[in-house]
C-alpha cells in the first residue's frame, strides 16, 4: 500500500480550470479530498500538475514493440510512463491474420493484468493506396467475419479497430464494431466525403491519425478530412511531433473540431525513447534518422518516435494552444473514448492517482501512477 501523500503549491489542472498553489491529496492507489493527518507533502511551488497522459494509438517504445514478447511489451509500457503515459492502448500492425489472433490473445492477458487499456488494431483492413508504413501483401478487406475474429481473439480487450471503410464489407464492419462496443476509426483510407459520411453514419467515431494516410482536403473533392473535421460525433486523432503535421493543419483541426474532439496520439514505433537506428515495424524495416521514422524501402513515413510529454509541450510553447485545452487533448478526451472517465483522466477525489509533475517550461519532473512513483519528483 502506498504512503499517503500530498503534492502542494502547484498550479494544478482541475476539470473547473487552473488552480494556483493547489493540492493533490493521494490515499493508496487513488486521489482523496482530504489526506490523512500523517501524510508526506511534498512542495512543488513552481510546477504544474496535470493528469496522467491516455494514449490510444502507440506502437511500442523502448527498442521493443507490441508485436513482441510479454518481456518487449512490458520494456514498450514502462518507457512511455516514464514520459508520462500512464495509460496506454497496445497498437498493432499489418501482419498475418493468424499472427495477429495469437498477438491479441497475449495482449489480452496484459489487459487483464492492468498494465495496459486495450487493443488497437490498425491493419489488416485498409486501403492499398493509403497503406503507410503496411506491408501491401498482407492487406485485405475489411470482412466482418474477419473483423470479428479479431474482436474475439481479443477476449472483450478490443478497444479500437483502424478500417479504410470505403473497401467492400467497411461499412458493415463498422456495424459490427458499434454493436460489440470497439471504436471504429476511418484511417488509412481513400474514401470520398460521401462515403466518410456514410461511414460515420454507420457508427465510425474516430479519425486516425487526421490528414495522415488519407487524401487531402480539396475544394470540390474535400475527402475525409472534411467529414471528420464537420462532423461532432467524431475524435480526431492528431500526432503532435513537428512532423506528420504543419502547426497550421494542427490549428485548422482544433478550429474546427474543438479542443473537446481532438486526442494527441503518440502512433510511436520501437524507437521512442531510445533514438536513431534501424528498427522493424511488424515485418518492414525502419529508418529513424534525426528522430524521424521512415520506411527503409519506399521512404513512407513509418509512426512516430514521439513520447506524449514531448508532444504536451508542444501543444503549449510551440502550438499556442493553453494548458487545460492541452489536458483535454491528451488526458480527458482519449479516457472518454475509452469509456474510463470514472477513473482517469483528470484530477478529481475518487480517481486513480495518476499525474504528471511539470517544471515552468513544461518539461516531466514526475510521474506518479496508482499511487504509485514511476519517475519519483526531480527537484530543484
Amino acid at each position: 500500500m502506498a504512503p499517503s501523500l500530498v503534492l502542494a503549491g502547484a498550479r494544478v489542472v482541475l476539470p473547473g480550470g487552473v488552480v494556483d498553489g493547489g493540492r493533490v491529496a493521494v490515499e493508496g492507489t487513488g486521489i482523496v479530498a482530504e489526506a490523512a493527518q500523517d501524510a508526506q507533502v511534498i512542495d512543488v511551488t513552481g510546477h504544474w500538475l496535470v493528469p496522467g497522459f491516455v494514449d490510444i494509438h502507440n506502437h511500442g517504445g523502448g527498442g521493443a514493440s507490441f508485436s513482441g514478447t510479454p518481456e518487449q511489451i512490458l520494456t514498450a509500457i514502462r518507457t512511455h510512463r516514464l514520459h508520462g503515459t500512464t495509460t496506454l492502448v497496445a497498437s498493432t500492425v499489418t501482419d498475418e491474420m493468424d499472427l495477429l489472433v495469437r498477438q491479441a490473445g497475449l495482449l489480452s492477458e496484459l489487459a487483464e493484468q492492468g498494465d495496459i487499456a486495450g487493443i488497437h488494431f490498425e491493419g489488416p483492413f485498409i486501403s492499398p493506396c493509403r497503406k503507410g508504413a503496411h506491408s501491401e501483401a498482407l492487406l485485405r478487406d475489411p470482412d466482418p467475419a474477419e473483423v470479428r475474429k479479431l474482436i474475439d481473439a481479443a477476449r472483450g480487450r478490443a478497444k479500437m479497430v483502424t478500417l479504410a471503410t470505403e473497401l467492400p464489407g467497411g461499412v458493415d464492419s463498422v456495424r459490427l464494431l458499434a454493436e460489440h462496443g470497439v471504436i471504429a476509426a476511418i484511417g488509412h483510407t481513400d474514401a470520398t466525403y460521401e462515403q466518410t459520411v456514410e461511414a460515420i453514419d454507420a457508427g465510425a467515431t474516430v479519425a486516425t491519425h487526421l490528414f495522415n494516410a488519407m487524401p487531402t482536403l480539396g475544394h470540390r473533392a474535400p475527402g475525409p478530412i472534411a467529414a471528420l473535421l464537420e462532423d461532432e460525433r467524431v475524435t480526431v486523432e492528431l500526432i503532435n511531433d513537428g512532423t506528420h503535421l504543419h502547426p497550421a493543419a494542427l490549428e485548422l483541426a482544433f478550429h474546427h473540431a474543438g479542443a473537446e474532439r481532438v486526442a494527441f496520439i503518440t502512433d510511436a514505433m520501437d524507437a521512442a525513447g531510445i533514438g536513431d537506428g534501424r528498427y522493424m515495424l511488424g515485418p518492414l524495416e525502419v529508418e529513424v534518422s534525426e528522430g524521424v521514422a521512415r520506411l527503409v524501402e519506399g521512404g513512407s513515413i513509418a509512426g512516430s518516435t514521439l513520447t506524449l510529454d514531448r508532444a504536451f509541450q508542444r501543444a503549449v510553447t510551440v502550438d499556442g494552444l493553453s494548458v487545460p485545452d492541452a489536458v483535454t487533448a491528451l488526458s480527458v478526451n482519449p479516457a472518454r473514448l475509452l469509456g474510463l472517465s470514472d477513473r482517469i483522466g483528470s484530477l478529481e477525489p475518487g480517481k486513480d492517482a495518476d499525474l504528471v509533475l511539470l517544471d515552468a517550461d513544461f518539461g516531466i519532473k514526475g510521474v506518479l501512477r496508482r499511487g504509485e512513483w514511476v519517475l519519483a519528483p526531480q527537484l530543484p
